[in-house]
């Protein structure tokens, strides 16, 4: 079978790897706009169950980029100076490029070799190839040729988020509210490699127009970002990396496939990184899409209807989490009005899946003392 897959990122690369373990007869090409070593962001944060999705089916690259990663098992939040940990919320991490470096080594034990520094300039380049994969991010070439095919529809949130690196250490995934002079801001930072930290700073529309970030040099941002979080950082700098403002797109798309095209991770629908969700998504979007494609190798549409089938009521509810996840964010500085254990309290069940009870199970430390700072505040 004649494929190609658009974009060199996780997603495309798993694939790849995927199908040609499958059937070696498959001519597969793999095109990417940047170099192999180029990529946005620092680190990939996963639940803390990590990349145990790929155990059964691929304990070799499991075995490969597991040890790559850092671990913690506690959530921590800061507020008005107070930190209040949330015990049993584990999560991974792994730097964003470490991963697509061992994502390229197992693509080379099958034979395959991404094409970067290469676009695909039009829908004709589209043609001649029994499947055409969209693994090319929230701004896909390949579902902007067949948009209204697949029904795309993308909204922008109003909050502006930007994404740096730091030598500053963490233990856990932290989340730090702060007020400023000019408004609140947020940061969520992580370790995700020795001695080094992802950290990405939001705020809502009001602070960064008050802030003048509009008008700013990235340099100049990132002084002025560096004030704000100083005690944060410990003193030390941000590190940037194609940092600039941005607003998160909620993608989404009422059909997965379109002809013999078919949308995977981030071109297929994104989840907000307040969630820690999105790479994994894109790891089981491909994974069932390679699945599908063993059982039905010879019909592509049957194998494009048996991937959404099985990949969509997950994905639904997944979405539909981060986007109340998202939600919480978008009017966190309302939520900034509650005291530090309230906050928590509220930050803890944004998304909707932990109730009361679960956390009780899951975090009894946090609970007991929510329960006893709540009956302190009702006395």
């Amino acid at each position: 079978m004649n494929i190609l897959i658009a974009g060199a990122g996780p997603a495309g690369l798993y694939l790849a790897y995927l199908l040609k373990r499958q059937d070696a007869r498959h001519q597969i090409r793999i095109v990417e706009q940047n170099p192999p070593d180029s990529t946005f962001g620092f680190g990939v944060v996963f639940s803390d169950r990590a990349l145990d999705f790929l155990r059964d089916d691929d304990e070799e690259t499991h075995a490969l980029i597991v040890p790559a990663m850092q671990r913690w098992t506690d959530l921590s939040l800061v507020h008005r100076g107070q930190r209040i940990t949330i015990d049993g919320v584990g999560f991974a991490a792994i730097g964003r490029l470490r991963l697509l470096q061992l994502l390229q080594q197992r693509l080379a034990s099958v034979g395959v070799e991404p094409q970067y520094c290469q676009t695909l300039g039009d829908a004709a380049a589209l043609a001649g190839h029994d499947l055409v994969v969209a693994a090319d991010g929230a701004n896909s070439f390949v579902r902007r040729m067949h948009e209204a095919a697949f029904g795309t529809v993308i909204e922008p949130l109003a909050n502006r988020f930007v994404w740096y690196g730091t030598t500053q250490p963490f233990d856990t995934l932290t989340q730090t509210f702060v007020a400023t002079g000019y408004g609140c801001m947020n940061a969520h930072h992580y370790p995700y490699a020795p001695g080094m930290s992802t950290f990405i700073i939001e705020c809502d529309p009001a602070t960064w127009q008050r802030a003048g970030f509009e008008h700013m040099d990235e340099d100049a941002t990132r002084k002025r970002l560096e004030q704000a979080f100083d005690e944060t950082l410990g003193g030390r700098p941000l590190i940037a990396n194609k940092s600039i403002w941005r607003q998160f797109p909620k993608v989404r798309n009422a059909h997965w496939s379109a002809g013999h095209c078919v949308l995977v991770g981030d071109a297929l629908r994104t989840a907000h990184f307040s969630i820690g969700s999105g790479t994994r998504l894109a790891f089981e979007d491909v994974i069932a899409l390679a699945k599908a494609m063993r059982e039905h190798s010879a019909d592509v549409p049957a194998a494009l209807q048996a991937y959404e089938a099985a990949r969509r009521p997950v994905v639904d509810k997944l979405v539909d989490a981060a986007n109340r996840s998202a939600d919480w964010y978008e009017h966190f500085v309302e939520h900034m009005q509650l005291e530090p254990w309230a906050l928590a309290w509220s930050y803890i069940q944004r998304s909707g899946r932990v109730d009361s009870d679960k956390l009780r199970q899951v975090s009894p430390r946090f609970v007991a003392g929510y329960e006893a700072w709540a009956a302190d505040n009702r006395r």
